[in-house]
């Protein structure tokens, strides 16, 4: 199975350190962003990836490279300095990930997520990976039903990690511009074919300054609490 990172957000919150240094390369304990991620990737047995890129995406493809030094293959999806969106980038990407499933996970996230968990599963359209809500986003976003079926409208509601697995699918003839995921997941989910699991292990959403600082301080990825 085929994974990819998305990395092609401007990362407005995080100004003025994007502003010359696209987010997945900020550094946490010595590392950029996203080689945190690349790394707990081939732990886990997804070695094949595809990584989207937009604002100053050219130091993202000169930092990684092909990916060998990681023990993976690298390909790379760009999408011009605005990007197209979660959506968008994915949908652009097809030709690169291929037909059935694969996963896809948010450049700016830190997680002890065991991913190998994923590698069996073969989802309908799609399965979420759903956290307790943050304090930046306590009004969530799905419920999570007994069968493991994502819905909506429920009186408590968990946040998107930012993990998940798509099946091509889910984005069939869609043509390539600036999409957002949220919509095409909403209708997914209410013709009840996302499934998805709650995970109670360390998340966080590298969104701000202070954020990335917190991150530092807890000494990511070794020590986590």
């Amino acid at each position: 199975m085929k994974a990819m990172i998305l990395a092609a957000g401007r990362g407005e919150r995080m100004r003025p350190l994007t502003d010359h240094t696209p987010k997945p390369l900020l550094k946490v304990s010595g590392r950029a962003l996203i080689e945190h991620t690349i790394d707990q990737l081939v732990v886990a047995g997804f070695t094949d990836i595809v990584i989207n890129h937009a604002h100053l995406g050219q130091q993202i493809v000169d930092y990684l490279g092909d990916g060998q030094r990681y023990g993976a293959s690298i390909q790379y999806s760009p999408e011009g300095e605005l990007g197209l969106e979660t959506a968008g980038g994915i949908i652009n990407a097809l030709p690169l990930l291929g037909e059935g499933v694969f996963l896809v996970v948010n450049a700016d996230i830190a997680t002890d997520f065991p991913y190998a968990q994923l590698k069996d599963l073969t989802p309908d359209l799609a399965h979420l990976v759903l956290i307790d809500n943050p304090l930046h986003h306590l009004q969530g976003d799905f419920g999570l039903d007994e069968r493991g079926q994502l819905c909506e409208h429920q009186s408590h509601q968990q946040t998107f990690s930012g993990i998940g697995l798509y099946h091509s699918d889910l984005f069939k003839d869609l043509e390539v511009g600036r999409r957002k995921l949220g919509l095409l997941l909403r209708e997914a989910v209410a013709a009840g074919r996302v499934s998805g699991q709650h995970f109670t292990g360390f998340w966080m959403d590298i969104g701000t300054p202070e954020r990335l600082q917190a991150l530092t301080v807890l000494g990511w990825p070794e020590r986590k609490t």
